[in-house]
């Protein structure tokens, strides 16, 4: 059995080298270049006009806070629930793993994948949005698997491709969520609760998956709404609790501020030495480690989030593709930004090659910064903001499995899928799952390949709706042109005759 299990690892390895090697990077960070230019550097140049109809807009609209159609949810409730499965662990731990595996550097370059991953996830909820249908029960059904399948699909060369790559996203997507969205975020739950808590170890576990189970089940089995209510509190309770708590930090540490900045833009050029060998090495790993932890943090790319974006009332795909580039803002720029500003000053690394001082990786290490300035305080604070970001992933991973799950086995099937899902927390709690976390990242970047697919074959349309948008809602050269709300006729006319403001 254990040869069976080294063998599975041996293989999965060697997959993951190149799902999330250099040439998938490449993909994936390529795919955001693309998307950018052909927008004309949207995320920048729309800056204000994503903030004002976004963040900006949500005391102002309405539509923003609230859906009054039963079968879909908010704007807002949308990115809670988007924000909810991808500020997790990753934006924690991932961050501190980044700066000892590719030193400081790695940061600036996390910001960039940022940067452009906000045109790709831009461009997913975009396509989300414009070929969403409503399933049996009348919810909004939309993801990487539909544009796959009617967009991909519908061009010349798509008819079989198409269709076959949405079945494969889903099928990734699946195993991905019990994986990375259920097994590894519930070993993050007991792995900072038993840092804490002194005693037999299999007791807590097993007391933490009995709470965490029943939790999941009064919001999972709830469907969309439940969840997407429960993320509208937690969430922006969390990461304004995680960022207060980093913000203290920085600023007992301010005098090392200028040096930590210093640091990440020297390690990310390494000017003095970028002519060399040695120099070129260093660029690459932290170019490296910071876009693998980047795409990772935000999952710009993996068409993840536009599963849940595409359940939001708006009309207007735009709309969503902007809640899309906050969603990468939030995650990396911010939450992200902060976990690194707290490591990097707090001591615990060696502020030239983000070598750990005292050994610690990962989770161990961020916990390290945080007790070093709160002390006992800090294990506890930390432990809390892990706990919230993990669950909140699981409440997120399972909707996205759960769309994934109907794509391929039907609206009614659902429930099934929502029981294992659950169950799958006591085995987590109870047993080594690192092997089905490792196959899990694999599937997880797997679902990134027919996803840029999508993106890159439908790009031209991305350009079209957006410049639709534009000319209709951003310069007014066109206020009479006929929108772009769906593919779709009776869905086209569904939205032309709304009244609200999106």
């Amino acid at each position: 059995m254990n040869n069976l299990a080294q063998s599975i690892a041996s293989i999965n390895d060697a997959v993951n080298s190149v799902v999330w090697g250099v040439p998938a990077l490449v993909l994936l960070i390529g795919t955001g270049i693309l998307m950018t230019v052909l927008t004309r550097f949207f995320q920048f140049t729309r800056f204000g006009h994503m903030w004002k109809n976004t963040i900006g807009g949500l005391f102002s609209k309405k539509s923003i806070r609230k859906s009054h159609d039963r079968h879909s949810i908010s704007q807002f409730q949308a990115l809670c629930t988007a924000l909810s499965a991808t500020i997790g662990t990753g934006n924690i731990a991932g961050v501190a793993y980044a700066i000892t595996m590719g030193g400081p550097g790695a940061v600036f370059w996390m910001w960039i994948a940022a940067i452009v991953g906000m045109m790709t996830n831009y461009s997913e909820n975009v396509l989300g949005i414009y070929f969403r249908r409503r399933n049996q029960k009348g919810e909004w059904s939309g993801g990487a698997m539909y544009y796959l399948k009617d967009g991909v699909g519908s061009m010349k060369y798509g008819k079989v491709i198409g269709p076959v790559l949405a079945v494969l996203f889903s099928l990734f997507a699946v195993v991905a969520s019990f994986g990375i969205g259920n097994m590894g975020q519930v070993a993050s739950i007991t792995e900072s609760i038993n840092t804490l808590v002194k005693g037999d170890t299999s007791v807590v576990n097993i007391v933490t998956a009995v709470v965490v189970i029943v939790l999941l089940a009064l919001v999972i089995i709830g469907g969309l709404r439940r969840i997407a209510t429960t993320n509208e509190r937690i969430v922006p309770f969390m990461a304004v609790f995680f960022i207060l708590g980093s913000l203290i930090i920085i600023f007992m540490n301010i005098s090392k501020v200028p040096a930590a900045f210093g640091a990440i833009f020297k390690g990310a050029f390494n000017f003095k030495s970028a002519a060399g060998g040695v120099g070129g090495a260093i660029i690459a790993k932290a170019m490296t480690w910071g876009f693998k932890r980047g795409v990772f943090s935000n999952e710009a790319g993996l068409g993840c989030s536009v599963m849940v974006h595409s359940a939001s009332n708006v009309k207007e795909p735009v709309v969503q593709g902007l809640w899309g580039i906050f969603e990468v803002f939030a995650d990396t720029i911010i939450v992200c930004t902060c976990t690194a500003l707290v490591i990097l000053t707090s001591g615990v690394v060696d502020m030239e090659t983000g070598a750990s001082i005292s050994g610690a990786s990962k989770l161990g290490l961020a916990t390290e910064a945080f007790t070093k300035s709160f002390g006992t305080f800090g294990g506890i604070f930390l432990a809390v903001a892990v706990s919230l970001f993990a669950f909140t992933t699981i409440l997120g991973w399972s909707y996205y499995g759960t769309k994934a799950w109907e794509y391929l086995f039907g609206t009614r099937s659902t429930l099934a899928y929502k029981i294992l899902f659950i169950g799958m927390v006591a085995v987590s709690a109870t047993i080594d799952v690192s092997l089905a976390i490792d196959l899990s990242d694999t599937f997880n970047g797997l679902m990134a390949i027919p996803n840029l697919i999508g993106v890159v074959c439908l790009s031209g349309l991305v350009v079209r709706i957006t410049r639709n948008y534009s000319d209709r809602k951003i310069t007014g050269e066109q206020p009479g042109l006929e929108p772009m709300y769906s593919a779709f006729p009776e869905i086209q006319k569904e939205q032309e005759a709304r009244t609200d403001d999106e």
